[in-house]
């Protein structure tokens, strides 16, 4: 089409109509419903046949070696990124919610008792999380309400600390000789000595609500069903929300993956088994090989393909019904991406792969794991074109015009940004997108390229935990950020002098610069994401609204007041100025919550009608009753959503106080009285303790305060 004599409504029709389409209709239409999606994606899918016909037909007819390379090498990696996100897209033209059968399966379930209830093992494999991290976990599990389940935690490094603990609380506890297999080892180790009819696998960070058992046994009345998947949901915040200061304005970066890609899949029987949080029937597993498959360090992806050969599905209940850590620093960040990657990278080279016989068509094409290498090369690409264009004139594509791109480029960009938006409302936002995609491409695109030269032989590394993740910032990408916004700088600047202009169509220059200062904007806030913030409490805090007593344990003065907020280690309490100068600094105090009792403790802080209650640390009945409090049922379950808009807004706005975050990040000292676990290792054995009956001391003491209730 010749657009150089089109008037600008023509220019500016294709950008109309698709942004009608893909941005204004979804809010009105029930996108829940099959038609619906399949007009939104008619009108992504025409967008970008559209403009392919455009870039074949008119762009790629290059003058010069150079620029002939230079621009086929972008077409290129368009091509791949396109088609990964055809990908997406298909995925998308179904979705699943389960919740309904949920119901049904638990009210099922109701009247189950121990004789007639499917005995569930509960396996816990771990290897060096410590016992801060451990313990919550643990106490998780035994609070799991269905009559029969058996808990062990399996320690591949036999620490003699853990195995008295499980002990104390009467849970298994399992070891290995050697570590062979990583975590897939170590759980197919526990398989042999266990029996139990379904297994269910929690990480060592993740804590069970009480009634996950509950809610997604009911899946498996259907004979197909071989494992049942639940998100990962998580109690703390991740790198992104912490050191761009956006813990309340900005879903963690996995919303966007659980909460829609993963019941999209479900609805082509295309989700995948995620390791943590879920459950797996033993007899699926024995037709399978009666073991997780080791070829991959992403075992459990794989193990929903092996199992998918067999004729079994693994179904995705969408509920957050288990708790985790998200990593708690940019190095952990990277060492669990990392190793994301490289396994998915690794599948494509097994006979149980995707790329191998026995599946449909539409399962090689769910799970093809190309995307970790297409969306790091193409958001890289994305900050380097400009640069190059810039400072020496080769342009990506040939012929281009400011007119052409805006009809063209335009409904392009809108109808992947918004498809996605619409598909994902509220869990996908472009710019959080793009800011992650480009830290993390940084260093997941060479260890993508290094894995796929050399699949196996990479060491497996267990993500930090607790104590463990303290991690400082990422030196290499934020230098690199900072070379980036030097030369995109650079780059302006030159095209600005008439003598130094390397840019030949000065109508181009405003379409440079807008991509320009999206970079710079991007850059921007990758480097801030780089500096990690200081963590300035070793328990996660969680609001609390509720009265607790406090009593003088030497004059028996009791008081009661409405508590702020509460972690394992104290709680904030509101009452009145003078209620609170009654109370001194170091003062022994006791604090009753509900469904907890009294937790002996001291007045850590004071202030205007707020008083600070540090507790006592040791182990105790009542520190258990408090993880069971907080971690485990009184957790908000709602999903997290948030407005575009506002997640734009609120990062432009970490950009205007970049200035306090590096000075707190320079300023950052490590939290003082942080207590470390000594590991102790066992001599390296086969070692299995049964579960005992230890939580029987937990179930004792609610009784006691019901009864006191």
């Amino acid at each position: 089409m010749v657009l150089e004599n089109a008037t600008w409504p023509t220019v500016f029709a294709p950008v109309a109509l698709v942004y009608a389409i893909v941005c204004v209709l979804p809010s009105v239409l029930p996108m829940q419903r099959p038609w619906a999606r399949r007009l939104v994606l008619a009108a992504v899918a025409a967008a970008m046949l559209r403009y392919l016909y455009w870039r074949v037909s008119e762009t790629l007819i290059t003058e010069g070696a150079v620029a002939s390379v230079w621009s086929s090498c972008c077409f290129l990696v368009e091509l791949i990124a396109m088609w990964d996100g055809a990908l997406l897209f298909l995925a998308f033209l179904r979705n699943s919610d389960r919740g309904a059968e949920a119901d049904r399966g638990e009210a099922t379930g109701r009247g189950l008792v121990k004789a007639n209830a499917p005995k569930v093992d509960v396996l816990i494999p771990t290897y060096d999380e410590p016992l801060d991290v451990l313990e919550k976990t643990i106490i998780g599990a035994l609070s799991l309400d269905w009559p029969n389940c058996a808990i062990y935690v399996l320690d591949d490094s036999r620490r003699a600390w853990l195995r008295d603990f499980c002990r104390n609380k009467g849970v298994g506890y399992i070891t290995r000789p050697d570590n062979k297999g990583a975590k897939a080892g170590n759980i197919n180790h526990a398989l042999k000595v266990t029996n139990g009819e379904f297994v269910a696998i929690f990480d060592a960070d993740f804590v069970p609500q009480r009634p996950f058992l509950r809610r997604v046994m009911g899946f498996f009345e259907d004979p197909k069903v071989g494992i049942v998947q639940t998100p990962h949901a998580f109690y703390n915040h991740d790198p992104m929300q912490t050191n761009l200061s956006m813990r309340k304005s900005l879903p963690d970066d996995q919303r966007f993956f659980f909460e829609s890609i993963m019941p999209a899949r479900d609805g082509w029987d295309a989700a995948f088994c995620c390791g943590s949080n879920s459950v797996t029937r033993r007899s699926a597993l024995e037709l399978a090989g009666g073991a997780l498959p080791e070829g991959s360090i992403t075992e459990d992806m794989l193990l929903s393909l092996v199992l998918l050969r067999e004729g079994f599905i693994t179904r995705y209940l969408n509920e957050r019904l288990a708790y985790g850590l998200a990593p708690e620093s940019v190095s952990a960040f990277f060492v669990q991406r990392q190793r994301w990657a490289r396994g998915a990278i690794q599948i494509l080279y097994l006979r149980s792969g995707p790329l191998g016989p026995g599946l449909q068509l539409v399962h090689r094409l769910l799970f093809m794991p190309t995307h970790w290498f297409t969306h790091s090369l193409m958001t890289l690409m994305s900050m380097l074109i400009p640069v190059v264009f810039l400072l020496t004139g080769l342009p990506p594509m040939q012929h281009i015009t400011l007119v052409s791109a805006i009809h063209y480029l335009g409904p392009l960009l809108i109808a992947i940004f918004g498809g996605l938006m619409a598909f994902a409302p509220g869990r996908y936002h472009p710019l959080a997108a793009q800011v992650l995609g480009t830290f993390q491409s940084f260093k997941l695109l060479p260890t993508i390229v290094a894995t796929f030269i050399k699949p196996h032989g990479h060491a497996f590394k267990v993500t930090p935990k607790g104590a463990d993740a303290a991690g400082g910032y990422e030196r290499g990408i934020l230098l690199t950020c900072l070379a980036l916004i030097g030369l995109t700088l650079l780059g302006m600047f030159i095209n600005l002098v008439p003598e130094l202009r390397q840019v030949d169509d000065v109508a181009l220059v405003p379409l440079v610069a807008s991509w320009c200062a999206v970079n710079l904007i991007v850059l921007t806030l990758v480097s801030l994401l780089c500096l990690q913030m200081p963590v300035r409490r070793q328990e996660e805090r969680f609001e609390l609204s509720e009265t607790v007593v406090l009593r003088h344990p030497a004059t028996g003065t009791t008081r009661p007041m409405i508590s702020i907020d509460i972690s394992l280690s104290g709680v904030g309490l509101s009452l009145g100025a003078e209620t609170a100068a009654a109370y001194g600094m170091g003062d022994a105090v006791e604090t009753y919550v509900s469904s907890v009792g009294w937790i002996p403790g001291r007045i850590a802080r004071t202030a205007a009608g707020l008083v600070g209650v540090a507790f006592d640390q040791s182990a105790s009945i009542e520190r258990d009753l408090l993880v069971r409090k907080l971690f485990t049922g009184g957790m908000n379950t709602a999903a997290d959503i948030a407005t575009t808009s506002g997640v734009v807004v609120g990062m432009l706005k970490r950009i205007w106080t970049a200035d306090m975050q590096v000075k707190n990040r320079v300023m950052a000292v490590e939290a003082d009285g942080v207590v470390t676990q000594s590991i102790e290792k066992l001599t390296p054995r086969t070692l299995v303790i049964l579960p005992g009956d230890g939580a029987s001391a937990m179930v004792a003491a609610l009784a006691k305060l019901d009864r006191a209730a």
